[in-house]
């Protein structure tokens, strides 16, 4: 029997977007409105409709103003960057964010270049990628967050940790692995090119997996009490004999109960935590443009 932990995620984000939706009538008194997010959709794909619709309900939910912008498939570069210029000097939209990806004839660089910093709640301007680098306070984009948040509850002082984040990319293993530096961690980024994956997962305390991957993180890859935090969510292929539209991760969780001290499950571990750091970053926000020290106990 494994005596690994199970980090719930689940319950965690609904702590946090409790405390959030506690903290919106203090802004709202001092500022005479409340929170705004704007969540831009473009196209009718049916994965993105149902994260932008929860998104909304989430908002809603915590006191907080949801303005959602639905545009056709066929929406040309101009006209979507305009949108976002308008939401940029929109008084009561704190938070602007581009459900990604977009249809392929749109440069998503250029419309993500385009959101103001100071209300990029994605956290994916360069701005923003900038002051996370160099330390400066800014927005961070919500899932690493969100699971930087979980790692600091399990274990408390995340100070000489080794950590391993297993994937590059913007939204989770750069920032990922900024935030573990900025946390005393000795931290490795590992990706496709990685020499003798498993030797290098051995020999870390915290693993990240991001890799977008189905169960590719085993469990006799981990260090014995290792904490994991799987990222992945992968739907599996009954095509190749898998079954039927279950959900995994990045990691083996069956087998990775056997060594690791703490890991997430998928679903319920960090998936709702992008949510309700998204609500976060929207409440910070929206203090930071009305000159209000940040909220407590976010």
């Amino acid at each position: 029997m494994s005596g690994a932990t199970i980090i719930d995620g689940k319950a965690f984000a609904a702590g946090l977007r409790a405390r959030i939706a506690e903290a919106v009538p203090a802004f709202s008194k001092a500022t005479g409105r409340v929170p705004g997010l704007a969540v831009v959709l473009v196209g009718d794909d049916a994965a993105s409709a149902v994260y932008v619709a929860s998104k909304g309900k989430a908002t809603v939910a915590a006191g907080m103003a949801s303005f959602e912008h639905r545009l056709p498939a066929d929406t040309k570069q101009e006209e979507l960057i305009a949108l976002v210029r308008q939401l940029n000097a929109d008084e009561s939209v704190d938070g602007i964010l581009v459900q990604l990806p977009l249809p392929k004839h749109l440069d998503e660089q250029a419309v993500v270049d385009a959101i103001s910093p100071d209300k990029d709640v994605d956290g994916l301007t360069p701005i923003s990628t900038g002051r996370l680098a160099l330390g400066l306070p800014g927005l961070v984009p919500c899932t690493p967050l969100g699971s930087l948040m979980l790692l600091k509850d399990h274990i408390g002082d995340l100070s000489g940790k080794d950590a391993i984040v297993i994937g590059r990319s913007i939204l989770v293993g750069k920032p990922m692995a900024q935030l573990l530096l900025a946390e005393n961690c000795t931290v490795t980024i590992a990706h496709s090119r990685t020499r003798d994956l498993k030797a290098r997962v051995q020999q870390a305390d915290i693993v990240v997996a991001a890799v977008g991957r189905a169960e590719m993180v085993k469990g006799d890859w981990l260090k014995p009490g290792a904490v994991v935090i799987d990222v992945g969510i992968n739907r599996l292929d009954p095509a190749k004999g898998e079954t039927k539209g279950r959900l995994v991760g990045d990691v083996d969780y069956a087998s990775a109960l056997e060594l690791a001290s703490a890991i997430t499950p998928v679903p319920g571990g960090v998936g709702p935590m992008t949510i309700a750091c998204l609500l976060r970053n929207t409440l910070v926000a929206a203090h930071r443009r009305a000159g209000l020290a940040d909220p407590e106990g976010l």
